[in-house]
């Protein structure tokens, strides 16, 4: 069954429950969640650019009056930590391995850094009004990747470990992507905020599981090819809907980073790995 989605075109705040809201920027479809306590707001992420960010100040500060006195940071990736100097009085919060993958990610831009003034190694609670965020290491797409479980308005944000009905690849390990996703499915929560494009129905953290199950299926099967065209070539063949899971469309956005995950495959050797265990074992 395909997981619903909920995203406007425009950047604005779409109430999540009492307390809780979403913005989804329009640089990158980046998310950002926004919890109130009386006058003041917390931010889980921080949208993909400056323009994108100033408009989430807009929203908040000048339109609800509210002041944002805290930005907890699900990984430190630019495209989710632009707003960190657009409230530069609020408190950032972030794994200690925030620094890893700040100098690793692909498209990094410095300006957007921003040291946060806490870090932590597994987990942490935050009381804010009527929610109690808990913050998790859950590495996954990143090393300094958390989870925000929030029990009191059944919700969980995830990051980065899921793109829409996908998985990204580039960088990272798979079977710790995989790992990620489970330990999210355990929560149990009815709605899941990504890092890219919006909220959706649990459905997805299955749909994304199937998503990477079949990608791997199918990279392995190719690689196994051995000689013959090149296998970019081979992998060009590989469309996202052959890896989605039954009932589930591909948006342009997910299709998109599909494509990026076939550059990856290629370039950073993903799934060799897997191609020589796999062959291993036939051979066993």
């Amino acid at each position: 069954m395909a997981a619903s989605i909920q995203r406007e075109a425009a950047v604005h705040l779409k109430p999540l429950g009492p307390d809780a809201f979403l913005c989804v920027g329009e640089d990158h479809h980046s998310v950002a969640t926004v919890f109130l306590d009386g006058n003041d707001a917390l931010l889980v992420d921080a949208l993909g650019s400056a323009a994108d960010a100033a408009a989430l100040r807009v929203m908040i500060c000048d339109e609800l009056g509210k002041t944002v006195r805290v930005i907890v940071a699900t990984h430190f990736m630019s495209d989710h930590i632009a707003g960190l100097s657009t409230f530069p009085d609020a408190m950032v919060i972030a794994h200690r391995n925030y620094r890893h993958t700040f100098l690793s990610q692909n498209r990094r831009v410095d300006a957007f850094y921003r040291e946060p003034q806490v870090v932590f190694d597994s987990a942490m609670r935050i009381r804010w009004g009527r929610h109690e965020l808990r913050l998790l290491h859950n590495p996954g797409k990143t090393m300094d990747h958390i989870s925000v479980d929030v029990l009191t308005a059944d919700l969980v944000c995830v990051g980065d470990n899921i793109v829409g009905n996908i998985v990204y690849l580039s960088k990272a390990d798979p079977v710790q992507i995989r790992t990620a996703i489970g330990r999210v499915k355990q929560f149990g929560r009815g709605t899941v905020v990504g890092g890219h494009m919006g909220c959706f129905d649990a459905a997805v953290l299955d749909n994304a599981l199937h998503y990477l199950d079949r990608i791997r299926q199918s990279v392995v099967a190719i690689r196994a090819q051995g000689e013959g065209e090149s296998l970019a070539s081979r992998l060009a063949t590989l469309r996202i809907g052959d890896c989605l899971a039954p009932g589930v469309e591909a948006s342009a956005f997910e299709t998109a980073w599909h494509l990026r995950n076939l550059e990856a495959i290629e370039s950073q050797g993903i799934f060799e790995l897997d191609t020589y265990l796999a062959r291993s074992a036939d051979v066993v």
